[in-house]
């Protein structure tokens, strides 16, 4: 019998890739096919909101394009890394996206929208170090915490002070920006982490009053520049001055409400057309979806970010190893935070803060760590188990 006639046919390079065993086929396909979608609806309501001002109507969304092509790479690169071993590098990783926060407060730093938040690296592009501060600090506060206390399942007590050491580090230095939506997200994420990490109710208890505290003191001791406090003003009464502090809000709502269910179809929302929306392309770009694509459209927007994020917490819930739960824990944390405060701010039920749509909104150093932060819950998701 012929013996290359009997062996087995072999399996294509396609076949093998995709096969239970490789590193695209362990991976969550729902959340993946959820971020695809993303950042395909995300660069149509980027094209309709700056074709007819942007350079060449079409300059912004092939830069659109190019940084979810090297979101893309960035995600697949991170989760290719066996995140157990992060926990090793946490530190100098922490330590690194310090650095960029405090060269931001140099004369490096420049201003944009009101925030000391940006260093120009030339030719159009510019670097957000407290994007990957939320990356940072994702990473060290699961270190600090993943070590429970011998004879429990809950951290000690010197770890928890220690990652509100740290978390205080970041939050002071982008408050210097000042940057409060960045400073809220990290808030949650210290919270969130510190929560999932099963701390007892008493330090939970604590937190909260030091935050309402902090809270208190920030709006008396006018820590907040006039621009923050006429953002809080528009948002408690925003038909107070609807030609002044209260035109964002009040235009976002005329813009999404005038899509109905069913929208005005791309390319055609009178508000996007006009401008009459401020950073349409990047804050405010789920006025664009409520505009174009209408009701329907908008919950579709929703339900996808829905998606990400409950896989995001099965990945945290069956994570084996304390480290990549947190993470993952955190991780959610963020995104559904950011998500929230950046609709909530279009439909009026949360103050204008400045924070983009994750996956969705224009943006390069947001988009670079919104796809890190996916990647991630991936590696975790395909290592999920200690002996895999």
């Amino acid at each position: 019998m012929n013996r290359a006639a009997a062996a087995p046919p072999r399996a294509s390079l396609v076949g093998r890739t995709m096969a239970a065993a490789s590193t695209v086929g362990r991976m969550d396909g729902l959340m993946l096919v959820a971020i695809a979608a993303l950042a395909v609806i995300g660069t149509m309501l980027v094209w309709s909101s700056t074709r007819t001002w942007a350079a060449g109507s079409t300059g912004l969304v092939k830069k659109h394009i190019l940084n979810l092509v090297i979101g893309a790479v960035l995600a697949g690169t991170a989760a290719m890394v066996d995140h157990r071993a992060l926990r090793v590098f946490a530190p100098l990783i922490y330590g690194a996206t310090l650095i960029g926060l405090i060269l931001v407060i140099t004369p490096l730093g420049s201003t944009v929208n009101g925030a000391h938040s940006w260093i120009m690296l030339g030719g159009g592009f510019a670097f957000q170090p407290s994007e990957f501060a939320k990356l940072g600090l994702v990473l060290m506060l699961a270190m600090l915490l993943a070590q429970p206390a011998r004879g429990t399942d809950r951290p000690r007590g010197f770890d928890v002070v220690i990652a509100l050491v740290v978390s205080s580090f970041t939050m002071g230095l982008v408050m210097l920006q000042p940057d409060l939506g960045t400073t809220m997200i990290i808030g949650v994420i210290t919270a969130g982490t510190i929560v999932v990490a099963g701390v007892r109710k008493r330090w939970i208890a604590g937190l909260t009053l030091s935050v309402i505290g902090a809270g208190v003191a920030v709006w008396f001791l006018d820590v907040l520049e006039p621009y923050q406090v006429a953002r809080f003003t528009a948002f408690l009464n925003p038909a107070s001055d609807p030609r002044g502090v209260g035109y964002n809000s009040t235009q976002s709502l005329i813009a999404i409400g005038s899509g109905e269910v069913f929208g005005k179809g791309l390319f055609g929302g009178g508000q996007t057309t006009g401008r009459f929306v401020p950073e349409q392309h990047t804050d405010f770009i789920f006025t664009v979806a409520g505009e174009e694509f209408g009701f329907l459209g908008s919950v579709t927007v929703v339900a996808l970010l829905g998606v990400i994020l409950l896989r995001g917490v099965r990945i945290a819930r069956e994570c084996d190893d304390r480290f990549g739960a947190l993470m993952a824990g955190s991780i959610v944390c963020w995104l559904a935070f950011q998500s929230f405060v950046n609709i909530g701010m279009t439909i009026g039920i949360m103050p204008i803060t400045g924070l983009p749509l994750p996956f969705v909104s224009y943006g390069g150093t947001a988009t670079f760590a919104n796809m890190i932060a996916f990647g991630l819950l991936q590696a975790i998701h395909m290592r999920r188990h200690p002996f895999q």
